[in-house]
């Protein structure tokens, strides 16, 4: 690849590593914008922070981003401060490709916690100091970005594999997008974000040619609504038109998924004749919280907005739920469109009306069942989708098969490879049947009275693994996942199902991706979590265990028999 590739983002979020290995790989010189400064003076960074201060310095990184920015072929990384002059980011933005490397506050300060040659981390509260550099400098970070990559628990190796491919596709999309600036042409999204926290079971598939859209039905009398899966959905504006009432929308979404796909829904959504407001929230799980509901509060009321504003919530589970819940009870209940834009969130969380947040003492504990007006899931979506977010929502489908339908778990066996390849074809089928058997259990049971808690296999124990570790650690997805085979051994010791239908479901979640050793917590831990749960009754611990393949109960369990399954799979290092 010609060019220069430039690396911004925090302190510690893995730009001279990763620029070092991306440099190799693209046979280019290495530079660091910050090691050209001490070079140049003959002092380090804390030194010149001591005696000239934070001005002095920015305006010699200045000089030097000036300088390296006009060389060629070179991939340079920045300080973390560098895009706070408009000069600097001016610079990056026209010399050069830039890739923001983003990594969470708590993998910043594992980084750094040592490192004496931080400046502007020597307070008595680095976490503090880290959040209000991470709110100033973000903005800025995504205003120069082509590309965002999370740099999560890196594996540098899968990491620079990850960004060659993004460059080569975001390489193809310029190309095509200048082929298509005519006019009536779209206008492309000029980020492309990727998190490549675990590495991909397969390589990504080659894209194919896009198929029709398929429509569901919630049948829930007057409360039924559609579902609809297909590519491209989008940017179909006669379908938004049809499925989105009202002429002012508000959409909720956050700050991965906004940059990849609020400009497109928004340019639809005002094609239509529609008037958007738009509330972006920060992402992860972390963030289902009173505080994040407030913030949408806040910005409906701000905006005026009446009980005719519809809500569409673009993201995954997290949105969905949240968004679902301000809905319910903004005015005493306004309409809202799910769109899912993860495996998860389309095969279930975006289905059946269940919104809400979490508590610190327990998960999706505060919450209103309130159903959708429709669910928009476009496929395209899931091209941009992190192969750790992937796994994740494979967990909720081999869900379905295990204790509902034996023949699609036998499918999902069969299929598993395609699946984590992301072939279109088996991905479809994997929604459409994912929403079918979840739709007829809606059906039968809206408000989790009775069957519908089936569909919480594996989430007693994955919500006391997202509880105790606190939300955000691991995925949803990874908790059910692994909840699912400690659910499964529990179902064995019982005498509900074999050996043989055990490992089964043990193989095939491991195939997926997904962890199947839980975290040590302490047997009392466990038990103590798995109290607060919605299912249980009288202080007893109701799970849902298989009976037989593609079967269930539910039922309360020995001490004797959960103790041996925690003390059996509950022996993993809890993740620090």
């Amino acid at each position: 690849m010609k060019g220069n590739i430039f690396l911004v983002g925090l302190m510690g979020a893995g730009k001279t590593t990763v620029g070092r290995a991306l440099a190799k790989k693209l046979n280019k010189l290495f530079i660091d914008s910050d090691h050209e400064i001490e070079a140049r003076t003959g002092v380090s960074i804390p030194l010149i922070f001591e005696i000239e201060g934070e001005e002095s310095f920015r305006q010699r990184e200045a000089e030097v981003i000036r300088d390296l920015s006009a060389r060629q072929d070179i991939v340079l990384a920045t300080g973390g401060g560098a895009i706070l002059r408009p000069e600097n980011r001016e610079y990056l933005k026209t010399r050069g490709t830039v890739i923001y490397l983003r990594a969470s506050i708590h993998s910043i300060l594992q980084r750094t916690s040592r490192d004496k040659k931080r400046p502007l981390l020597q307070t008595a509260d680095p976490r503090r100091r880290l959040e209000e550099l991470s709110r100033q400098r973000e903005p800025y970070y995504r205003e120069v970005a082509d590309l965002v990559i999370d740099t999560g628990r890196p594996n540098v190796q899968f990491l620079v594999h990850s960004i060659l491919s993004q460059l080569e596709l975001l390489s193809d999309n310029s190309d095509l997008e200048r082929e298509s600036a005519l006019p009536g042409a779209g206008v492309g999204c000029r980020t492309h974000h990727i998190s490549p926290d675990f590495p991909m079971t397969q390589p990504q598939a080659t894209p194919q040619a896009p198929s029709p859209a398929i429509t569901l039905q919630v049948d829930l009398g007057e409360r039924s609504y559609p579902i609809v899966i297909g590519p491209s959905l989008l940017t179909d504006r006669d379908r938004i038109s049809r499925l989105i009432v009202g002429k002012q929308v508000a959409v909720v979404t956050n700050t991965t998924v906004a940059p990849l796909y609020l400009q497109r829904l928004t340019q639809t959504l005002q094609a239509v004749g529609k008037k958007v407001i738009e509330i972006v929230l920060p992402d992860g799980e972390e963030e289902k919280n009173w505080a994040s509901l407030m913030q949408i509060f806040d910005r409906l009321l701000a905006e005026k907005c009446d009980r005719k504003t519809t809500l569409l919530a673009l993201g995954g589970g997290v949105i969905g739920d949240l968004t679902g819940f301000a809905a319910s009870a903004y005015m005493r209940g306004v309409p809202f469109v799910q769109i899912p834009t993860t495996l998860l969130a389309q095969v279930d969380s975006s289905v059946g009306g269940k919104t809400g947040i979490n508590h610190p003492l327990g998960k999706n504990m505060i919450g209103a069942f309130y159903q959708p007006q429709a669910v928009i899931a476009d496929t395209m979506t899931l091209n941009t989708l992190p192969a750790r977010e992937l796994s994740a929502g494979l967990a909720e489908v081999i869900k379905y098969g295990a204790v509902i339908d034996a023949e699609f778990f036998t499918w999902i066996e069969a299929n598993i490879g395609k699946l984590m390849a992301r072939d279109t074809d088996a991905l479809v089928h994997a929604i459409r049947r994912s929403c079918e058997l979840k739709a007829d259990v809606v059906r039968q049971d809206e408000r989790e009275g009775g069957m519908r808690a089936i569909l919480n296999f594996g989430h007693t124990f994955g919500h006391a693994i997202e509880s105790g570790l606190g939300y955000g650690k691991w995925l949803h997805g990874e908790a059910v996942g692994c909840g699912m085979v400690m659910a499964a051994d529990l179902s064995h010791r019982l005498g509900y199902i074999d050996a043989v239908v055990k490992e089964r479901v043990c193989a095939l979640i491991r195939a997926a991706g997904l962890p199947t050793e839980a975290p040590n917590l302490g047997a009392q831990r466990w038990l103590d979590l798995m109290q607060v749960d919605k299912k249980n009754e009288d202080g007893q611990i109701k799970f849902i265990l298989m009976k037989p393949l593609g079967g269930s109960l539910i039922t309360t369990a020995p001490q004797d028999a959960l103790l041996a399954t925690i003390q059996q799979l509950a022996s993993g290092e809890i993740p620090r």
